[in-house]
């Protein structure tokens, strides 16, 4: 008496390796809040990741107030417009296979960059040319972060801004007009945004400009390590 050989298992899924997008996401947030603190408290009232204050910024630079500088600030501007023509580039070539794999090359290159800047941060500090290459290679590392978030599509977690979080936070709360069955990730997000403010802003304040950045790198590092392609 013969019996039907067993069938194989199926092979896991390679996409579901690794630490999901929510997380990932929430981290990178922490690294925003960094960036950010770095841009505006050491590189002259600037932000590098928050392209809506910066948008602001710049109306403050033109009218001429005092503090701020219309060449930094459009700067930034043109860095990240560039980095998020870069990633949505990437995202036509890349977006439509393994997301794993695609996630992890947009946090490497953001790793790279950031980690460029650190080291300039480091080698030479408080130069002209220091403050315009760390805008620059910061506001294009999160041009290019974002590009890939938006074509991610995870709702809540754009982990750059948190104006439409806030207010979903509110409007779609139980005492708004919803359930606020969100309201631990929109809750999350804006927890994580603050933590990496204030962190970034204690080392700023302590220690300078490369330790933050650095900080901000080797996160980013991380993630392309671990980063899987589920939500």
């Amino acid at each position: 008496m013969t019996t039907a050989p067993s069938e194989a298992a199926p092979a896991p899924d390679p996409e579901l390796r690794g630490l999901r997008l929510v997380v990932v996401l929430l981290v990178l947030t922490v690294v925003s809040g960094l960036i950010d603190a770095v841009s505006y408290l050491g590189l002259g009232r600037v932000f590098t990741a928050n392209m809506t204050g910066n948008v602001v910024v710049l109306g403050f630079a033109a009218a001429g107030a005092p503090g701020f500088s219309v060449p930094h600030t459009a700067t930034s501007l043109a860095c990240f417009l560039l980095g998020a023509v870069v990633g949505g580039r990437v995202a036509a070539h890349a977006g439509s296979g393994s997301r794993r794999r695609w996630t992890r090359l947009t946090l490497t290159a953001e790793a790279v960059l950031v980690g460029a800047s650190a080291a300039v941060a480091f080698a030479w500090p408080d130069t002209t040319g220091t403050r315009y290459a760390l805008i620059a290679l910061t506001a294009f590392a999160m041009g290019l972060r974002n590009a890939t978030v938006r074509k991610l599509g995870v709702a809540d977690l754009t982990t750059t801004v948190l104006t439409m979080t806030l207010t979903g936070l509110a409007s779609e709360s139980r005492l708004g007009d919803g359930t606020g069955r969100r309201s631990p990730r929109r809750t999350a997000s804006v927890i994580a945004m603050l933590a990496g403010a204030f962190l970034g802003a204690w080392l700023v304040l302590h220690h300078g400009l490369g330790i933050p950045l650095l900080v901000a790198a080797v996160a980013s590092a991380v993630l392309a390590v671990v980063a899987s392609g589920r939500e």
